[in-house]
């Protein structure tokens, strides 16, 4: 009976007390806002990578029809199944989550830069450039997301876990919800300047795509993110 009753004024004091505001840890917002720029570059780049391989040469694309753009996205994919299964708990286990996420933002710089350049490729070298590109940046791009949803997950307790999630979900959903509009607008405009001084065509939007990808590798320092102790 004793031991009944102190194992319930356990309980209801662990019910009764309060739990931290999630809208006030910043550890966890933090990481949410790191992971919702990063899913806004992802949508874009996805958005932006169909209309540019299949818009003509003279507008700075790469003339694919919709089967080589199918057949592009679908390497990517099964890479990108196989990089989740066999490689990417080592990576985490051995770099963290902050590290690889740093790492993964960091390299996807050059990989964007390169895009507009292959216009100059034709046959087997723009084929295996544009794979291998595409297959490294939805790796890179999977190794970012997975980190800062690792961040999250870790900046609360279990019980708060679900909650979290709701918010990160939601708020990465309107970053999401914005993104192919902006992107669309962006590529129009980006078409009628090709002969401009200052990166003409996709060359800008490639560039912009780069800057918001910038902005979300910045937000993986300090003072803005915060990393959970066990991290550090």
């Amino acid at each position: 009976m004793g031991a009944e009753t102190a194992e319930a004024g356990t309980t209801q004091e662990s019910t009764e007390s309060p739990k931290k505001s999630l809208w006030k840890n910043w550890p966890l917002m933090s990481s949410i806002i790191t992971y919702c720029v990063f899913s806004l570059h992802d949508t874009a780049y996805s958005e932006i990578f169909s209309l540019w391989t299949v818009s003509g040469r003279k507008y700075g694309g790469l003339s694919f029809s919709s089967k080589d753009v199918g057949q592009v996205l679908t390497v990517a994919g099964v890479s990108l199944l196989v990089y989740q299964i066999f490689v990417y708990r080592w990576l985490n286990n051995t770099l963290g989550p902050v590290n690889s996420t740093r790492i993964a933002s960091a390299l996807s710089i050059p990989i964007i830069a390169a895009y507009p350049f292959m216009t100059h490729l034709s046959g087997i070298r723009l084929g295996l450039a544009l794979y291998i590109a595409a297959m490294i940046k939805s790796v890179l791009a999977i190794t970012r997301v997975s980190g800062t949803s690792l961040l999250q997950n870790n900046a609360v307790p279990q019980g708060q876990r679900g909650a979290a999630n709701g918010i990160a979900t939601t708020l990465m959903s309107l970053f999401k919800s914005v993104a192919p509009a902006g992107a669309g607008v962006l590529f129009s405009w980006a078409q009628k300047r090709q002969h401009a001084a200052f990166f003409p065509g996709d060359q800008m939007v490639f560039l912009l795509l780069n800057v918001t990808e910038v902005l979300g590798l910045l937000l993986t320092f300090k003072p803005f993110l915060a990393v959970p102790q066990h991290y550090k």
